[in-house]
């Protein structure tokens, strides 16, 4: 049994001979006046496909020796995240096949992952059920006659269609196989708009106490995200669904699949709690309404995906940095440990600012993270996950009373208009933060920049002075495969530099024409000599030297910076009157701003 386990993963990913074109498209939802959206279970005729040739009794699994071992086994012969991501070249602009979510479900009665699927496949339409219903149509007509299901309806009103690649039936589990779904997409077959491809890790066919059977099924599954993110090209998302709880404690095998499988062979990442679940006492309303953010932040996502990318020094388009950090912009930095301690605060900070700037270095999580600990005391033994998740949460509070974030185009078929721009941020110690700036300090803060790549945010602070190569594998990536802006910074604390050295610091922050804006934060010693506008006029002689030209913020380190803040033009750091304390010594509200420059 140790031998087939180390075959787990690490052969599957050589061969895919073992894969089924077993398929059908899962959980077409249709709704009427009478009856509520059902998703359906299509039924599944052989026509001459292989099945895979799962263990039962032939092969037993020794209980002591867990399906997490052969991951461990494998690793050395699986690609890395970012060697994975370094192979792939291609963008996701003007991209038309169907998008991939991968995770595993809290239980196949929550079926949080199908469900997305099947939400996400309507949005894309705009929620247009006669064109996905013409979309079930065109695939019974065409080769992808045997993914349907004979008894989906047409005439019902389609409200979105989910493709299953593990299915259950009277003969056991299957597989979808990668060939089939590529030559499908080739053909046009299968597009941005036909569908939902699902990869459920904890789907129904995965409910057996055969440990074999979960070992193949497993490592079928790991071999098919593989194909479709590396050959076929598809955006795929993680949906990284871990709900509070002790009953809910990831597994060891789990979290083996989690780094094995499902962050390198995707992109981006969702994160869930009990939303899914529906478990919010009496309050349907409250279930319903976190459900919907959920649903909305995936949107979201494959909203910032299919952007254009963003050309340094570009303007005029929903993804420039003209636009984002523009003329009279400002931001407000957070500065709670969590996100949730912002809430009494968060209507009121909407109505005057352009982002949140999203202070990583300053969570509770980012410290359990940084020291390798846990956080079960809160539910989660995954600081990662609270980073991600307490970014969603930020966006879900501000969703509501967002009154200038810009447009944000979806799809083609509507506008994403309440999501306010977020900067994640991790200001490290040597740069008026908190992250430590030793030398494993540093890779990790590369490692959650990278989480911020995944978390499809808007603009990205990476600090221009530390390693060249950990800096540009990080914008090799974002380049290769996101939309996120790239702020350059660089913060000078303790003492004053000349103003050859601070232009030069600007011409830094360009980050060899990579960044698509630059921020450097000086201090000065005195103000005799109006230095309060060191930072601003090098901006001036620094914007005469870049080529293109780039948004320059521009600012001076406390009380007597204060005045740099109304020179600075655009994209400035504020406080705002109605919170407890000010992020740094000096800083203003938008208010004050606006009127020093009147």
């Amino acid at each position: 049994m140790r031998a087939l386990l180390a075959f787990f993963l690490g052969a599957s990913m050589k061969s895919t001979a073992f894969v089924v074109p077993k398929s059908s498209i899962h959980g077409v939802a249709t709704s009427s006046k009478n009856a509520k959206n059902v998703a359906t279970s299509a039924p599944h005729q052989n026509n001459g496909r292989r099945r895979i040739p799962f263990p039962s009794t032939s092969t037993q699994c020794d209980n002591n020796y867990p399906i997490v071992s052969s991951l461990a086994a494998s690793s050395s012969s699986t690609t890395s995240a970012s060697e994975t991501k370094a192979k792939a070249p291609y963008r996701y602009d003007n991209y038309d096949k169907p998008i991939v979510l991968i995770g595993s479900s809290s239980s196949p009665e929550a079926n949080e992952i199908e469900r997305l699927a099947l939400s996400l496949s309507g949005a894309l339409v705009g929620n247009n059920s006669k064109r996905l219903a013409s979309t079930l149509d065109n695939l019974q007509r065409s080769q992808g006659a045997g993914l349907l299901n004979e008894d989906d309806d047409t005439d019902k009103n389609v409200a979105g269609i989910a493709l299953s690649a593990v299915g259950l039936d009277d003969e056991g589990p299957f597989m979808l196989d990668a060939g089939l779904i590529g030559e499908l997409i080739r053909k046009k077959t299968l597009s941005l708009t036909s569908g939902v491809i699902t990869l459920d890790f904890n789907h129904a066919a995965f409910q057996t106490d055969d440990e074999g059977m979960k070992v193949d099924l497993t490592r079928a599954m790991s071999s098919l995200a593989k194909q479709l993110y590396e050959d076929e090209g598809l955006l795929a998302v993680y949906v990284n669904i871990k709900p509070d709880g002790d009953d809910n404690a990831v597994s060891e095998e789990a979290k083996m699949v989690e780094k094995e499988v499902m962050i390198p062979f995707s992109d981006y990442e969702i994160c869930i709690k009990n939303e899914g679940m529906g478990d919010m006492g009496d309050d349907t309303a409250a279930a319903a309404s976190s459900w919907a953010d959920v649903e909305w932040e995936l949107n979201r996502i494959a909203a910032r995906a299919l952007l254009p990318p963003s050309a340094v020094g570009a303007t005029g388009n929903a993804n420039s940095a003209d636009l984002m950090m523009g003329l009279n912009t400002f931001f407000v930095s957070l500065t709670f440990p969590k996100v949730e301690d912002a809430t009494p605060y968060i209507e009121q900070m909407c109505q005057d600012v352009d982002s949140m700037e999203y202070r990583v270095d300053l969570l509770d999580a980012a410290k359990e993270y940084s020291k390798g600990e846990s956080s079960s005391d809160e539910g989660s033994d995954d600081p990662r996950f609270d980073i991600l998740y307490q970014q969603q949460r930020l966006r879900a509070l501000c969703r509501p009373h967002s009154q200038r974030a810009p447009g944000l185009p979806f799809a083609g078929t509507t506008i994403i208009d309440d999501a306010l721009p977020i900067v994640y941020t991790v200001r490290t110690a040597n740069q008026a933060g908190t992250w430590p700036d030793d030398e494993e300090g540093i890779k990790k803060m590369f490692d959650l920049l990278e989480l911020g790549l995944r978390s499809a945010t808007e603009v990205l602070d990476v600090e221009s002075a530390w390693d060249p190569q950990l800096t540009d594998k990080l914008l090799h990536q974002s380049q290769s495969r996101y939309t996120s802006l790239i702020l350059g910074s660089h913060h000078v604390v303790g003492t004053q530099v000349s103003m050859d050295d601070a232009v030069n610091l600007y011409l830094q922050c360009g980050i060899q024409g990579r960044a698509h804006g630059t921020k450097v934060v000086l201090s000065i010693l005195s103000n005799e000599n109006n230095d309060d506008a060191l930072a601003y006029e090098a901006s001036l002689a620094a914007a005469r030297l870049q080529d293109p030209e780039l948004p320059n913020i521009s600012l001076i380190l406390g009380e007597i910076g204060s005045y740099s803040r109304i020179l600075n033009p655009r994209f400035t750091p504020v406080t705002h009157e109605c919170l407890p304390s000010v992020a740094a010594p000096g800083q203003l509200t938008a208010a004050e701003i606006m009127a020093g420059k009147l």
